[in-house]
């Protein structure tokens, strides 16, 4: 009986790095933050200053990293944050639109205003 191993699967996020955003459930929701990473692979995000665990590390002389324990930013479901819109302050759902010159971005739903730079 062979193993089968299946590709893993990319969802699609629309969060990028550098966004704002809120979380809206979890034991964090109400936080806001800017994202730091995003993992398209497991559809996880990781935020600034929330979902914090702590990494027991052991101390390695070598590369000059001392033991202890390490408080550090872990991952959270992408469904569970939402985008804050720039312009307007709101978290929204992320829209499209499609510009003169051909190009895509995102969009907030609410005033309709650009969410890319």
């Amino acid at each position: 009986m062979a193993l089968t191993h299946e590709r893993a699967q990319r969802h699609i996020i629309q969060f990028r790095k550098g966004d704002n955003v809120k979380v809206i459930s979890g034991k964090d929701a109400g936080k806001t933050g800017r994202v730091l990473s995003v993992d398209a692979t497991k559809n996880r995000v990781v935020v600034e200053h929330v979902g914090i665990i702590k990494r027991h590390t052991r101390p390695t002389p070598s590369k000059n990293i001392k033991g202890g324990i390490i408080e550090k930013e872990g991952g959270i479901h992408a469904s569970n944050v939402m985008i804050v819109c720039g312009s307007c302050g709101k978290h929204t759902r992320i829209g499209h639109n499609i510009l003169p010159d051909g190009t895509k971005v995102r969009s907030c739903r609410h005033c309709k205003a650009t969410l890319d730079k």
